[in-house]
């Protein structure tokens, strides 16, 4: 198996998170025609609870069989980082089993204190793909710390293709039956799409299992580490993990219990208060599609900042850290402007079957766009503390900005006046403490150099121009070709070509600022620099 350079590696896994939340982002407004608000609120708080089991199972160990594959290798170990791997397979499987249960059992009480008792057999049914989907993450994990995302990127988008073809097949079928039949077929294919990426993965372990030792390693020099050293270490990384992402979906999930009955308490009737967290739950799936790209990147950097850590290379390091934050700031901060200047036309193309909650939930993303960008800062800060073994801290900011959250959202999606903006203030919350408290930690504790305004001013200017020109071609366009038109097909017309245009400006905004240079461009493939035009190649700095 051949081994892929960091940028590589986040080009290919980015292309494929890409992929994946496009079809989410299409079969979303699709899913939202077959069930109505009422049944997409059920959905919606399905795959909350679904999300919360999931991280708990498949968040931790999996970062841990990637981290210790990745430092084994560095070492030259390769027996044991096999070894390794095979371990925590088995323990996922064991946790896998055990969560797919434990959801069964939690099915009842938590969608009724959530006022959702009709999601009750859709996370009934969706239990059994926890089990599936802990094998697949083991396996996603070991290629991964192998240094080759492309079977993870393979895996992520069959799995969405087939998701997205069989939950809306299976919904429009048992929608005819009840509104809860639907919500249970809308789950069917994510049961099936995590089913072919685990046979997938197998059959490319299977194929590519071997090391092929080069000849200068002196296997009689390398410390083998027994089986309960290797334990101790896949659940030292593990264990943190899962308590930080399990505590965040977990604060997530306690959110989404309190916001019906918060709503009603702000005066809205029971329906009105259902169908308006049914706007929220339409928001974040916007806000994730940059989100999965900064996931990438988070998934190519920390093998390779392991391994550096592993053999005490600082320098390498320092300069994988660097790398990271660049190019988090160049994906999130165009991302955010790009959801708020075009809030309303994304909204109102996605969601046109309800135009009221459409304005509503634009006016919401207007706002908590910001999160893309302090959501991905963290994302970068959690993987560069993951890399170098504090763990813990990121535990314990998350659990601080999750209770700021908490509270934030109790006390003003009650009022009136604030509702639903509540949430989404109390999201910013929820991100901005951690990413100070995980800053100082950085800073004092491991000496690493973590500039954010250096290499977040550059895309900061290139992004505001790139919104000018985007709004302007955008309502341009609107004004001429949609009329009176209301479709959803005559709109995305504009709005992709807005979309395209607006990417375009951005790259060369940010070489003429000096945010990509040639230096930038000598690691790229190229195959991609080619498809750059040489006036803009000639600007480069």
């Amino acid at each position: 198996m051949r081994e892929q350079s960091t940028t590589k590696g986040f080009a290919v896994l980015s292309a494929a998170s890409i992929v994946v939340k496009l079809l989410s982002l299409f079969y979303l407004p699709f899913l939202s025609i077959i069930l109505d608000n009422e049944g997409l609120a059920n959905y919606s708080y399905t795959y909350q609870i679904f999300a919360l089991i999931y991280v708990l199972t498949n968040s931790g160990i999996p970062v841990a069989i990637s981290k210790m594959v990745s430092e084994l290798i560095a070492q030259q170990n390769y027996k044991d980082a096999v070894k390794a791997f095979k371990l925590a397979r088995f323990l996922l499987l064991l946790l896998g089993l055990g969560m797919s249960l434990l959801m069964i059992l939690l099915a009842g009480p938590l969608t009724r204190s959530a006022g959702l008792p009709d999601a009750y057999l859709s996370v009934v049914a969706l239990a059994p793909t926890v089990l599936i989907t802990s094998v697949v993450s083991a396996y996603r994990g070991y290629f991964q710390g192998r240094g080759n995302m492309t079977p993870t990127a393979v895996s992520q988008v069959g799995e969405q293709v087939i998701n997205t073809v069989f939950s809306l097949m299976f919904a429009a079928l048992l929608i005819k039956v009840s509104m809860k039949a639907g919500v249970v077929g809308g789950t069917i294919g994510t049961t099936l799409g995590a089913l072919f990426a685990g046979i997938y993965l197998v059959i490319k372990y299977e194929k590519s299992r071997k090391y092929r030792i080069p000849k200068d390693v002196a296997t009689a020099e390398i410390t083998r580490l027994p089986n309960r050293v290797l334990l101790r270490r896949i659940l030292n990384y593990g264990v943190p993990i899962t308590l930080s992402v399990g505590l965040q979906n977990a604060g997530s999930l306690v959110d989404s219990s309190i916001m019906v009955p918060r709503l009603i308490v702000s005066g809205l009737k029971d329906v009105i208060a259902r169908q308006k967290f049914a706007i929220l739950a339409q928001l974040n799936p916007l806000i994730n599609v940059p989100i999965t790209v900064i996931s990438a990147l988070s998934a190519a950097v920390l093998p390779a900042i392991s391994a550096a850590a592993a053999v005490d290379d600082r320098k390498r390091v320092q300069s994988k850290i660097n790398q990271a934050l660049k190019l988090c700031f160049m994906v999130s901060i165009p991302s955010a402007v790009g959801l708020a200047v075009l809030s309303n036309p994304i909204f109102s193309t996605l969601f046109n079957k309800y135009p009221e909650y459409s304005k509503i939930g634009a006016y919401l993303l207007k706002f908590g766009s910001i999160v893309v960008v302090l959501m991905s800062v963290v994302q970068i800060q959690t993987t560069i503390l993951q890399s170098i073994g504090k763990m813990y801290i990121v535990t314990a900011s998350m659990v601080f900005g999750i209770i700021f959250k908490i509270v934030c959202d109790y006390v003003l999606v009650a009022v009136p006046s604030i509702n639903l903006l509540g949430a989404v203030i109390g999201n910013i919350i929820c991100f901005t403490v951690p990413l100070i408290i995980n800053s100082w930690f950085i800073r004092k504790w491991t000496k690493y150099k973590l500039d954010l305004s250096k290499y977040s001013i550059r895309p900061i200017v290139a992004s505001a121009f790139m919104g000018v020109i985007v709004y302007m071609i955008y309502f341009t366009l609107e004004t001429f070709m949609i009329g009176s038109h209301t479709r959803a097909v005559v709109k995305v017309i504009p709005l992709l070509f807005s979309i395209g245009v607006g990417g375009f400006v951005y790259i060369y905004g940010l070489i003429l600022v000096g945010g990509i240079t040639r230096k930038d461009m000598d690691s790229l493939s190229p195959r991609i620099t080619r498809l750059i035009p040489n006036f803009m190649k000639e600007r480069m700095r």
